[in-house]
């Protein structure tokens, strides 16, 4: 059992809000949300080491971030609270019968726009450089100029750098962020057009996502494909990708030593495929991390064990 305070394994930034989930109509249930959120959050719980590097408001939203990844057994010592701004909201709205899902920067009830997610400054980063510089794995979901700092630091020092995007932002710091990134996990249909063919000769690894039809792996030449896993039951797509990073870097996490850990397609098949498995059974339950809610952490542990 690790104690609060240790080094820490994973640090990330990027993408937290609270999400506020409506399904079928209804509201349902407020939660730390967000690609970034979900993926540290996820892996405090599954009892690793985790630090989020985070811009919050200093507000009751921020407070209660803070306190989830408290609760999970996060370090929120790198969580920066600021009195002149709020924190994120978002709204999901949801269709337990199809699992189909759409956000809204919006509140579905007043229709009053919701503070937007603010990424950390250099100051911020350079605050957190003990945390970054010690890390095994470091996640990233967004570009700005103190994210690529982090993620800078983060590679000198010999972390994996995990980079998550959902789109380009500022087309300079996407080329420094790439430049260091160790795996690169992204959309076919959202990026394929801009990193599709430019991938192979500048990142170690990358993970292309297809949807239901599974992903690809790809290390120069080299390209591996895996099936989606079947759900058995969908209430919520929401999260499915989340869960497959979390899966992998618990992987590779499990994997890392003193030397250089390897990062082949061979090596690193199993780290996604449990994930996958992780998404699938994520499916069954409403919210980004049903599985964590309504099973608990143990029961995802099992699901990720490591064939």
């Amino acid at each position: 059992m690790r104690i609060r305070g240790d080094t820490p394994e994973v640090v990330g930034t990027g993408f937290t809000v609270l999400d506020r989930l409506y399904a079928d109509g209804d509201f349902a249930e407020e939660a730390l949300g967000g690609s970034c959120g979900n993926v540290l959050v996820s892996l405090a719980m599954l009892d690793r080491a985790v630090a989020p590097v985070l811009a919050l408001g200093s507000d009751q939203v921020g407070h209660r971030l803070v306190e989830e990844f408290r609760e999970a057994g996060a370090d929120v010592s790198y969580i920066f609270l600021h009195a002149d701004r709020g924190s994120p909201v978002l709204a999901q709205e949801l269709d337990t019968s199809t699992g189909d899902h759409r956000f809204s920067f919006k509140c579905l009830e007043t229709e009053e726009e919701f503070p937007r997610y603010e990424p950390i400054d250099a100051v911020e980063a350079a605050r957190a450089q003990s945390a970054i510089g010690t890390c095994s794995v470091f996640y990233a979901d967004r570009v700005s100029v103190g994210i690529v700092d982090a993620m800078e630091t983060a590679h000198a020092s010999g972390a994996i750098v995990y980079f998550e995007p959902s789109d380009v932002g500022d087309a300079g710091l996407f080329e420094r962020a790439v430049r260091v990134t160790s795996i690169l996990k992204y959309s076919a249909e959202r990026l394929g057009h801009v990193l599709d063919g430019r991938d192979s000769s500048t990142v170690a690894v990358s993970i292309v996502t297809h949807g239901a039809d599974g992903l690809e792996m790809r290390q120069g030449p080299e390209v591996r494909w895996c099936r989606a896993v079947m759900a058995d039951r969908v209430a919520d797509t929401c999260g499915s990708g989340d869960m497959v990073s979390v899966g992998l870097i618990d992987w590779l996490l499990s994997r890392r030593t003193a030397a250089s850990l390897d990062l082949s397609l061979a090596s690193l098949i199993n780290g996604v495929i449990a994930g996958q498995r992780l998404a699938a059974e994520n499916c069954a339950y409403p919210g980004a991390r049903g599985i964590f809610r309504e099973r608990g952490a143990e029961y995802a542990r099992r699901v990720l064990s490591y064939l």
